[in-house]
């Protein structure tokens, strides 16, 4: 097993230490549970570029590295919700773009077709992280408009994963309409 496909697997088994040091009344817990995430995220980032740079991408790879992801950002959705600090409809929207984006890579896969990922899938995946980060340490005093930043930065995450959605699903209405 290589480097890279080691870095997402140690980013799955990161996911319930998170979880365990955010929903547990563990001293300084939430902190340490952001800290764990931060790095779980680095992960990612760091998982590709190694296997990218050593010629290393694997069909392990290729299937634990979107599924570590849709994990942890899940997770850390999840949990905030039980926590009060995010509303249910938000997590709703964003892991039913997932299913759906996941579904129809899968099917365009199914018919040697890659679907690559765009910059409104990057800049989606760039804006959750950030958002999940900022009610993690739940220490944003800034607001615009009365709302707090960490709220703002989530519907910025939102608004994202709406339009990446809709923008995987146009650029491959083929893959769906095809008989």
């Amino acid at each position: 097993m290589n480097l890279a496909n080691r870095l997402t697997i140690l980013r799955i088994f990161l996911i319930p230490v998170f979880m365990l040091f955010l929903l547990n009344k563990v001293p300084y817990g939430e902190s340490i549970a952001a800290l764990i995430f931060v790095v779980a995220a680095l992960t990612d980032t760091l998982d590709g570029y190694i296997a990218r740079k050593r010629n290393q991408i694997t069909t392990l790879g290729k299937f634990i590295d979107p599924l570590a992801d849709k994990l942890l950002v899940s997770a850390a959705l999840i949990s905030l919700v039980q926590m009060g600090k995010l509303s249910a409809w938000v997590v709703v929207i964003i892991i039913s773009r997932e299913f759906t984006i996941s579904i129809l890579r899968a099917v365009a896969a199914s018919e040697g077709v890659v679907i690559a990922a765009s910059w409104w899938g990057k800049a989606k995946t760039i804006t959750q992280i950030v958002a999940i980060i900022a009610l993690l340490i739940n220490n944003f005093p800034f607001r615009y408009v009365g709302i707090p930043m960490d709220q703002i930065m989530m519907y910025a995450a939102v608004i994202f994963t709406i339009i990446s959605g809709f923008d995987y699903l146009r650029l491959n209405k083929q893959m769906i309409l095809k008989e």
